[in-house]
């Protein structure tokens, strides 16, 4: 395979491991060890990771979420040599860190992805858009038939996990979240500055709500999906490709 293509199918393991194992824990309380310990080449077990407290509506859905990533594990592997797990921080602090850095402020209390199923939407926001356009941007650049038949299967499957968590996560969009007085969509607005800001280089993210000569054709609000005035998929530029 072409050296290009390597890199651009390998460097999308780092988040394909994180995706597997904060949805396989956040759904079941356990990880690729027990599910496919093979996939994870002896690299170590995620710190701080635990079952979420969610109704059975979202925990089905993440389930769902869990399993496809263990595929893309699966097929990432089964077409480029790849790499170890690497060691992941799915702590409750971690993720604090996170969203106190996107509101420039510490919330109290800490954020905890775990603590109900609005909260893990809110924190699973963030992780299948940031690969939904990271696959965005290399699709061009790869050379090899087979490289851009799995990169276009790949993005088929994150674009549509973004989808869905946008939607749940809409139908709360001007509800409160509990212990903060924050809506779900300024959560989703200040994640989405955040991804904007250490990205370093223009639009890549919107929140669920904008203002209306941002939305589609300038003339709506509602933002259930990301995208750019002329509503094609923002792209993350591949400087670090």
């Amino acid at each position: 395979m072409i050296h290009v293509d390597v890199d651009l199918l390998e460097f999308p393991l780092n988040l394909e491991y994180l995706e597997a194992e904060f949805f396989l824990y956040g759904a079941y309380g356990y990880g690729l060890d027990k599910i496919a310990p093979n996939l994870t080449k002896g690299g170590p077990t995620p710190i701080g990771a635990k079952r979420g407290q969610m109704d059975e509506f979202t925990r089905d859905v993440i389930k769902q979420f869990a399993l496809q990533e263990v595929g893309h594990l699966r097929a990432i592997q089964s077409t480029v040599k790849g790499f170890p797990r690497p060691l992941l921080n799915l702590s409750v602090e971690s993720f604090a860190k996170v969203v106190d850095s996107a509101f420039e402020k510490q919330l109290v209390p800490s954020f905890d992805p775990y603590h109900s199923g609005v909260n893990f939407l809110l924190a699973s926001y963030l992780i299948p858009y940031v690969g939904l356009t990271g696959y965005v941007g290399a699709s061009p650049k790869l050379q090899d038939p087979k490289s851009k038949r799995l990169v276009a299967g790949l993005l088929g499957v994150e674009s549509g996990q973004d989808a869905v968590l946008r939607a749940l996560l809409y139908e709360h969009a001007h509800k409160k979240v509990k212990h903060y007085g924050i809506t779900v969509a300024e959560f989703t607005n200040r994640f989405s500055q955040l991804r904007n800001k250490l990205g370093n280089a223009g639009l890549k993210d919107e929140g669920l709500v904008v203002v209306e000569s941002e939305g589609a054709e300038g003339s709506i609000t509602g933002n259930v999906l990301a995208d750019d005035k002329y509503s094609v998929a923002l792209i993350e530029l591949q400087r670090r490709y």
